[in-house]
C-alpha cells in the first residue's frame, strides 16, 4: 500500500512538472527548433536581454509590482488591524467579505474592475486605463492575502502589552510602532513577499486593466500569438526562477516563525 501510495505521489508531481522542466532545459537549446536537442548554449538569454519591449514590460512589472505591494502591505496592516478590534459576528462577517476577492473567479474581477475605470474616467475625466489602473487593480486583488498574513500575528500578541504600553506613559502611536509593530512584523513581511509575488504573476486582472501598458505576463502571451520563439522558454525560465525563490523565502520564514511560536 505505501509502496501504492509513493508512486501514485510521483506520478502526480511527474505531471505536474515535468512540462517546466522540459521549458527548462529546452530553454538552454542551441537550436530554434522545439523538438531537436541543438546543444548547449545561452544563445536565447543574450536575444531576451536585448530585447527593448520586453525590458519595457519587465520595468513596467517591476514598478506596479513594488507600488501595489507596498500599498496592499499598508492598507492590509491598518484593515488587520481594525478587523482585529472586532468580536464576534462582526468580526466573521468583515473576515467573510475581506476573503470573497480570493475565491471570486479573476476574470470576473478583470471585467469589473474595467468596467469601473472606464466608467470613473469618463465622470472624472483623463485616461481610463493604464499604469495607474493597473496599480489600483493590482492592489485591490493583493489586499486580501495581506490581511490573512498579518491577523494570525495579531491573534498570537499578548492584547494586554498595547494597553500596558500606554499605562507606563507611552503616547498611542508610539505604543503601536514600539510594541505592536514589532510582533506583526514577520506576517507583514509574508503579506509584503505574497503580494509582490502575486503582482508579478498575474495576467488575467492586468489583462482587462492593461490599456496600451504592457506586463511581463501579457507580453509573454502576445508572444504565443505569434510564431513562438524559444526566448519565450528562457523568459519563463526567468519568471518561474524568481517566483519560486520568492515562493521559498516566505515558506522559510513561516517555518521559522512556526518553530519560534512552538518554542514560546
Amino acid at each position: 500500500m505505501k509502496i501504492a501510495s509513493k508512486a501514485y505521489t510521483a506520478l502526480i508531481f511527474l505531471f505536474l512538472y515535468a512540462p517546466i522542466v522540459v521549458l527548462v532545459v529546452f530553454s538552454f537549446n542551441a537550436s530554434s527548433t522545439r523538438t531537436m536537442w541543438g546543444g548547449f548554449s545561452l544563445r536565447w538569454y543574450e536575444k531576451l536581454f536585448e530585447d527593448q519591449m520586453l525590458l519595457m514590460a519587465l520595468r513596467n512589472t517591476l514598478i506596479i509590482a513594488v507600488v501595489s505591494a507596498a500599498a496592499a502591505t499598508a492598507l492590509g496592516t491598518l484593515a488587520a488591524i481594525g478587523i482585529n478590534a472586532y468580536r464576534g459576528i462582526a468580526r466573521k462577517a468583515i473576515m467573510n467579505v475581506t476573503k470573497f476577492p480570493m475565491v471570486n473567479p479573476e476574470i470576473v474581477t478583470g471585467v469589473s474592475m474595467m468596467l469601473l475605470f472606464v466608467f470613473a474616467t469618463r465622470l472624472l475625466g483623463g485616461s481610463s486605463l493604464g499604469m495607474v489602473s493597473l496599480i489600483i487593480a493590482h492592489t485591490t486583488f493583493c489586499l486580501p492575502y495581506v490581511v490573512l498574513s498579518i491577523m494570525p500575528k495579531l491573534h498570537q500578541m499578548d492584547p494586554h502589552l498595547y494597553e500596558a504600553a500606554q499605562d507606563l506613559g507611552c503616547p498611542p502611536v508610539r505604543a503601536f510602532f514600539k510594541v505592536v509593530l514589532p510582533e506583526i512584523m514577520p506576517g507583514i513581511v509574508t503579506g509584503l513577499i505574497m503580494a509582490f509575488t502575486l503582482s508579478i504573476d498575474d495576467f488575467v486582472i492586468s489583462y482587462f486593466t492593461s490599456g496600451t501598458t504592457q506586463t511581463l505576463p501579457i507580453y509573454i502571451y502576445s508572444m504565443t500569438r505569434k510564431r513562438i520563439s524559444p526566448e519565450i522558454n528562457a523568459l519563463s525560465t526567468v519568471l518561474f526562477g524568481v517566483i519560486l525563490l520568492l515562493l521559498l523565502v516566505v515558506n522559510l520564514r513561516k517555518s521559522k516563525d512556526g518553530k519560534e511560536a512552538a518554542a514560546e
